[in-house]
């Protein structure tokens, strides 16, 4: 294992190969231009690709994000975007994965506890704090 500190939207076949399993993990919500960094990231990937994300918006079935202004989530200035699940696999397919499939969601017991953290340590109103949720997804070729 050879270990790089490379920009994730630096990535490419060139910078680091290919691989047949990529794992992007907590990084599409920090990006400021999230489907160029899912190009990127879907131009090393041979087979599969393991992304986990913040979600927003859950209940719009379009695909859409929101943008988190300042440090609107939770605090953190390196917040950008929370897409919706359709957005994530939409924005997946539109990078080449014919195959995207949702494999896994917070429960809403996690949601409250994390509505209520953000109530109370950032102000977030809780309503808005329901909305912000996890998601991964496996997308394959």
């Amino acid at each position: 294992v050879e270990d790089k500190e490379v920009e994730v939207l630096d990535i490419s076949p060139n910078t680091v190969g290919t691989f047949d399993v990529v794992l992007f993990l907590g990084v599409l919500y920090h990006m400021r231009h999230p489907l160029l960094a899912l190009e990127r990231v879907a131009s090393v990937t041979k087979e599969l690709l393991i992304l986990e994300t913040q979600i927003d918006q859950n209940l719009s079935p379009r695909p859409s994000m929101v943008f988190y202004p300042n440090s609107e989530l939770l605090g953190d200035s390196t917040n950008w975007w929370g897409p919706n699940i359709p957005a994530v696999i939409a924005m997946l397919k539109e990078v080449g994965f014919s195959d995207v499939r949702l494999v896994w969601k917070s429960k809403l017991r996690s949601r409250l506890k994390g509505a209520w953290h953000a109530r109370t340590k950032h102000g977030t109103p809780v309503s808005h704090g329901l909305q912000y949720n996890r998601a991964a997804f496996h997308a394959r070729r």
